[in-house]
C-alpha cells in the first residue's frame, strides 16, 4: 500500500507541475519523494545485521585506540588501577621506599592489556556473530550505548573465560606477575600490612574487558549520532533512517 500511495502522489505532483509554472521545481519534487521514502521500515534481519555491523566496526576502532602504547595507561577512563587490597596500603608501601615497585606493577598491568587487545578483537567479533537479539528494534532506538550493553550482558562470562589465558600470556610477557610477586614479597615484611590474596589474571582480564566495552560504547554513540562515523552502506541505511 505504501508504494502505491507513493506512486499516486508522484502522479499528482507531475500533474500539478504541468499545470502551474509557479509550482516547485523538480528538485523540490524529488526531495519530497525522498523524504516520503526515507521513513521506510526495516526488516528484523536488516536491523540485526546493522546492529552487529555497528558493534564490529566499533570494536575495531576501540581496539585500535587501546592497543597502542598508553592506550590504557594514558586514558584515565580505562586505566587499570592498583587492586583495592594494594591501594589500602599504598601510602605505607611508598613510605617504606617501594614507590617504584608500585609504579612498575601498575604500568605492567596496563601494558599487558594493551598487548592483549588485538587478540580480544577476534573474541568480540566471534561473540557478535553468534549473538541473537531478542528485540532488535528496541535496541536500535534505545540509548546511545544500548547495543553495547546488550552485547556485554549476553557475552561477558564467555569472553572472560576465553580472554583470561590470553591475558595470562600477555602478563607473563610484560612482567606483571613478577612485578606483583616482588611487591607482595616486600609487603609481607612490613608490619600491619596484612595478607593479600588476589587472582591477578582475573583482575586484569576484568578491567581490560571493562575498558574495551567502555570504548565500544563510545564508538556506538558516534555511529548513532555522527553520519561520518557510519562507514558502510548498511550502517548508513539502518542508522541514517532512525
Amino acid at each position: 500500500m505504501r508504494r502505491i500511495w507513493v506512486v499516486m502522489s508522484l502522479l499528482v505532483w507531475i500533474g500539478l507541475a504541468s499545470a502551474s509554472p509557479a509550482f516547485p521545481q523538480w528538485g523540490d519534487v524529488l526531495k519530497g519523494l525522498q523524504k516520503s521514502l526515507g521513513g521506510q521500515s526495516f526488516s528484523e534481519d536488516e536491523i540485526v545485521r546493522g546492529l552487529k555491523e555497528a558493534l564490529e566496526v566499533g570494536t575495531a576502532k576501540a581496539v585500535e585506540s587501546v592497543s597502542k602504547v598508553d592506550g590504557y595507561y594514558g586514558n584515565s577512563q580505562i586505566k587499570i588501577p592498583l587492586p583495592e587490597s594494594v591501594q589500602k596500603v599504598e601510602s605505607l608501601l611508598r613510605s617504606a621506599g617501594l614507590g617504584s615497585k608500585i609504579d612498575e606493577f601498575e604500568l605492567s598491568m596496563n601494558r599487558a592489556a594493551e598487548r592483549a587487545a588485538p587478540e580480544a578483537k577476534a573474541l568480540f567479533w566471534d561473540g557478535i556473530k553468534s549473538m541473537s537479539f531478542s528485540d532488535a528494534g528496541k535496541i536500535l532506538n534505545g540509548r546511545s550505548n544500548e547495543a553495547t550493553l546488550y552485547f556485554q550482558e549476553k557475552t561477558s562470562p564467555r569472553l572472560r573465560e576465553i580472554a583470561k589465558p590470553i591475558m595470562h600470556d600477555a602478563m607473563s610477557e610484560v612482567g606483571v606477575t613478577r612485578a606483583y610477586q616482588d611487591l607482595d614479597k616486600k609487603l609481607r615484611t612490613i608490619p600491619l600490612a596484612g595478607s593479600h590474596s588476589l587472582d591477578l589474571d582475573q583482575y586484569v582480564t576484568d578491567k581490560a574487558l571493562g575498558g574495551l566495552f567502555l570504548m565500544l560504547a563510545e564508538e556506538e554513540k558516534k555511529i548513532r549520532e555522527n553520519p561520518a562515523a557510519r562507514s558502510t552502506d548498511l550502517l548508513k541505511k539502518v542508522f541514517g533512517n532512525r
